[in-house]
């Protein structure tokens, strides 16, 4: 831990709070004046920087983060070759900069959900060739065992009747569910989904969906972290816990937990 005139991000948001300082993450003057008027009340050298002393004087044993921005290029990619695919790292300097992934905490929470959700980044479009008890089991909402025997092993009719009038899409008869079913490392679902992420990347994804499959796999899933405010709690550090906390906002539950656990300290590890 090492905060001093310059640094930037959410430790120094953290501690401006705590001083009753406007929280706007950007070490000043300002904030070094207070910084060692504290630490002369402290009894501690009144250098104006905060390191671990400082640090656990002010917050016990609460474990900081880094979460100083630098900007893609200094990412330590190289490290992950050999642990992801080649095609992915080569999307990632765009990706990151493109959507508030600032530093390698939030990298490796990113990659670990994406890693895990995709089958180690092999799966870009949803698969819906669901057997009878499949369908029963998954989407008992939609169908019953005469309805299910019917639609068994047909993607396209099983994506229709499920995601129709859902997400932005038409009734079965369009087949925009199918259309717009998932796709990308955290799967992209639904028209209007797929209309916000056009609007962003600014490329026709409603169109040509299949874009986001094969164009965009890291960007649509790095747009979903960034539309969910994912970062704020991959800030929250590299615990087991703040992954599990990612991990019910990307899942809805905890579904593969100890696998997305194992890739997060794995990337973190190498990137860090």
């Amino acid at each position: 831990m090492l905060l001093k005139n310059g640094s930037k991000g959410e430790d120094v948001k953290k501690l401006q709070e705590k001083l009753g300082l406007t929280p706007d993450g950007s070490f000043g003057p300002g904030t070094e004046k207070s910084v060692k008027e504290w630490q002369t009340k402290n009894g501690l050298t009144p250098d104006g920087i905060i390191g671990d002393k400082s640090w656990e004087k002010l917050f016990g044993n609460s474990t900081p983060y880094t979460s100083e921005v630098i900007p893609p290029s200094e990412f330590k990619l190289e490290a992950l070759k050999g642990h992801i695919p080649d095609s992915v790292i080569a999307q990632i300097p765009d990706t990151a900069s493109k959507f508030n992934i600032t530093n390698p905490l939030r990298l490796a929470h990113f990659l670990a959900q994406c890693g895990h959700e995709s089958g180690s980044f092999k799966a870009v479009s949803e698969n819906l060739n669901y057997s009878a008890k499949g369908l029963l089991g998954t989407f008992g909402k939609y169908f019953d065992s005469v309805s299910a025997a019917k639609y068994e092993k047909k993607p396209e009719m099983i994506a229709s009747r499920v995601y129709g009038n859902r997400m932005g899409n038409g009734d079965e008869t369009t087949k925009e569910g199918y259309k717009f079913r998932g796709r990308g490392y955290i799967q992209l679902t639904g028209k209007s989904n797929y209309t916000k992420f056009t609007q962003f990347i600014g490329e026709d994804c409603v169109s040509n969906p299949d874009l986001v499959a094969t164009k965009y796999p890291l960007a649509s899933a790095a747009f979903f972290f960034d539309s969910n405010k994912l970062w704020s709690i991959c800030d929250l550090g590299s615990s087991d816990d703040v992954v599990t906390k990612v991990t019910k906002r990307v899942n809805g539950g905890t579904i593969g937990l100890p696998d997305r656990i194992k890739h997060f300290k794995e990337f973190y590890n190498l990137l860090k």
